[in-house]
């Protein structure tokens, strides 16, 4: 082995894996890819016992966790347009004027959730992501739901993954009919 001086090397602390919740967030980054319509956004946690964990994510493993897409097209502008509202109602005497650059500094109140996934290496991970995105006074308040986790269905005989063809006759036991 190497002769190593271990005096001066720090001790690996164990990492803290986030819970599924609300958390007030300030935006720290934002890309437009204009071509494809959506802004990339990076996100932090200002507030509570996680208050700069991706910041210390990144100092730890050289990775920013904390990002989620909003897509402008115009089959997800209602969707935009909610996210829009939540930083408007989150930043008193904001204004969203289509210059994305200045979301950046911006707070938002996220809910995190987790999801599985098929890596590239085909094996089956856990991620977490953005859930919801409201004011801060709503995670503050406790005003929202956390996603329960989401699984991967087994592709038995449904490898498309496209929904299974159903009859009418199963349409009798919901419970708008």
């Amino acid at each position: 082995m190497k002769n190593i001086d271990w005096t001066n090397v720090e001790a690996a602390e164990s990492f803290k894996k986030i819970e599924a919740g609300g958390y007030v967030c300030g935006i720290t980054a934002v890309e437009d890819n204009e071509q494809k319509e959506y802004l990339k956004l990076e996100f932090d946690i200002i507030e509570g016992d996680l208050k700069g964990y991706y910041r210390d994510l990144y100092d730890r493993k050289g990775f920013w966790g904390g990002s989620f897409i909003r897509s402008y097209k115009e089959s997800a502008r209602g969707f935009f347009k909610k996210f829009l509202n939540a930083v408007e109602a989150s930043n008193p005497n904001y204004k969203f004027d289509n210059d994305e650059k200045k979301l950046r500094g911006k707070t938002i109140g996220l809910v995190l959730s987790y999801e599985e996934y098929v890596g590239n290496n085909g094996e089956v991970k856990e991620r977490i992501y953005v859930a919801d995105i409201l004011s801060l006074d709503d995670i503050r308040a406790g005003n929202f739901t956390v996603p329960k986790f989401k699984a991967l269905i087994p592709s038995n005989d449904n490898a498309s993954g496209s929904f299974e063809e159903i009859s009418d006759d199963d349409d009798d036991d919901l419970p708008w009919n």
